[in-house]
């Protein structure tokens, strides 16, 4: 349950560049509804360096079980490597502890159906951290193109790049990358077409080279 507060208490799973960057400063600024307890990693490192930072436990993947069973939280915020949001998700939801998972879902359209028939019969939430359709700019844009301003959509092209130090592979290798599309870039691209207009009848995106 909630604490004394009426706050939700998250554990954060995976404390990659993203976590570090994005999804634990925020934590800052939801004082009202959101309160951060706990944090994953498999690196001595990070676990010691950001539990001293935010003054909260830190635990191994190998304790992840405990966590979810201990009452210590009520969501975890899944925030590993694509391929492990399934494994993270499935868990939580056995455990009855809600998900907030970092996009994409899963690699597979039949792992993040098991997401979903695991939260469902948990009866637990599952909510995927795609932000930018709540975002003003776009919300104004998804206005226009449904209110018919520009008449009806035929065709809708999007394009999405980013760059990649040198040296960090992860995006790159298949083993660590691995989904329907490279990164979470992609998703973007794709979840447009279905936000400014109805569903469309295709959706088709350039594979990379092998």
């Amino acid at each position: 349950m909630p604490d004394a507060k009426g706050r939700i208490r998250y554990g954060v799973v995976g404390l990659g560049w993203f976590a570090q960057v994005a999804i634990l400063p925020a934590f800052r600024n939801s004082k009202k509804n959101s309160v951060l307890v706990g944090l994953v990693s498999g690196d001595e490192e990070k676990r010691e360096e950001l539990s001293r930072e935010y003054k909260v436990p830190a635990y191994t993947y190998e304790q992840f079980d405990d966590l979810l069973r201990g009452g210590a939280i009520d969501a975890v915020y899944v925030a590993t490597p694509n391929r492990l949001h399934h494994d993270y998700t499935v868990r939580a939801a056995a455990a009855r502890v809600h998900v907030l998972c970092e996009k994409p879902m899963a690699d597979t359209v039949a792992a993040a159906k098991e997401m979903l028939d695991a939260c469902r019969r948990n009866n637990v939430k599952l909510m995927i951290a795609y932000r930018l359709h709540f975002e003003e700019a776009d919300l104004k844009a998804i206005e226009i193109a449904k209110g018919g301003q520009i008449g009806a959509p035929r065709v809708f092209q999007s394009c999405n790049t980013q760059q990649v130090r040198e040296g960090n592979v992860s995006r790159c290798v298949k083993e660590t990358s691995r989904g329907p599309m490279p990164n979470s870039a992609r998703v973007r691209c794709a979840t447009w077409a279905f936000t400014v207009s109805t569903l469309p009848a295709t959706c088709s995106a350039p594979s990379r080279p092998k």
